[in-house]
């Protein structure tokens, strides 16, 4: 299929650190199948790192990380467009004009935000402006590219519903169809708790396994999983919901039969956490082997992650730049293109 002819998506990630088994199972799993029949921009947000700009070599850092990590699972920079938010310049000024067409009220009421910044707040941190309106800067994300499709949970609807409201007005303003109405693509996908059972997994919260992640230490940190608190005998009954290592068998483990097996030893008692977590290692370390043969591989060839990053942001440039020239005549900001009013 011509790529010309497929339809376009636009996801990405900010790059705050390494990518671990959460993105995996939530995003880029998805994402592996969807570049074989979209148009994939797959974005590293960098503009939206408001929160980490007292340390901007770490978010350096974590950009390469990030693309070595997509280049790992499987993400194919011939089939998708790896692209840095901070190198194509009209992702900024389509996110200032789309502010003209964004009222407070949406922005006060975005749930994520509210939590986010909440989270700052009781850190006695202040909250950038930039912090602010990254919603914003979502929307020009979608918009810039003129995605037809953007790949969410359930949680994130209302912000595809925004950006829906954002385009819609743009163009009923200016009398000019310039974006399409992007549509949500909905797929089930795997919520990972960490390792410490919280609901949350990340790095900062040292309750993840990264991607990049060795045996040994998928290892050490699958033995030190949270299992049900009340299991303190291999001959106890164990409890199976909401058990942290039995949601990661449900994940990661592909023998569905030995899985259902020792749930239903674990809760009638006899199978020990020891013997369920050793199982989990061998499943989680089977998936990770061929994804650090191929990070050994990139690591060693720096040169073939920058030629991805660099093609990626070239060809989103060129798209963007056709946009902007549509946006720009609409709102009548094309001076040299009219000339005298």
């Amino acid at each position: 299929m011509a790529i010309e002819t497929r339809k376009r998506i636009l996801t990405g990630i900010r790059p705050t650190g390494s990518l671990h088994l959460g993105h995996y199972a939530g995003a880029l799993k998805q994402w592996i199948t969807l570049q074989e029949e979209y148009e994939c921009f797959f974005l590293i947000a960098d503009y939206q790192v408001s929160d980490y700009v007292d340390d901007i070599d770490h978010v350096r850092r974590s950009v390469w990380e990030v693309a070595l990590d997509w280049l790992s699972v499987g993400l194919d920079p011939q089939r998708g467009h790896y692209v840095i938010e901070s190198q194509v310049p009209q992702h900024a000024e389509l996110t200032a004009l789309l502010s003209w067409y964004l009222p407070m009220g949406p922005l006060r009421k975005n749930p994520t935000l509210k939590s986010e910044m909440d989270i700052l707040e009781q850190t006695k941190k202040s909250v950038p402006v930039g912090f602010f309106i990254y919603p914003l800067m979502q929307i020009a994300n979608i918009l810039l590219p003129r995605a037809d499709l953007v790949p969410v949970g359930d949680d994130q609807l209302p912000h595809i519903e925004l950006t829906r409201d954002v385009a819609e007005r743009f163009n009923r303003e200016t009398g000019v169809e310039v974006f399409p109405l992007p549509k949500p693509r909905l797929d089930t996908v795997t919520r990972l708790v960490g390792l410490d059972g919280a609901a949350k997994m990340g790095k900062s919260a040292g309750n993840a396994i990264d991607l990049k992640d060795d045996a040994e230490t998928v290892r050490k940190k699958v033995m030190s999983m949270f299992t049900d608190p009340n299991h303190l005998r291999k001959e106890d009954p164990g409890k199976v919901e909401g058990n942290p290592v039995f949601i990661y068998h449900d994940a990661f483990n592909p023998d569905v039969d030995d899985v259902a097996n020792m749930k239903e030893h674990y809760q009638r008692g006899g199978l020990g956490d020891v013997d369920v977590k050793k199982k989990l290692v061998v499943a989680i370390n089977n998936l990770l082997d061929p994804i650090r043969e191929r990070r050994a591989h990139y690591e060693a060839r720096p040169k073939e992650v920058q030629e991805a990053l660099e093609a990626g942001c070239a060809v989103a440039r060129t798209v963007a730049e056709e946009t902007m020239v549509d946006v720009r005549a609409a709102l009548k900001l094309d001076y040299f293109v009219r000339g005298r009013p």
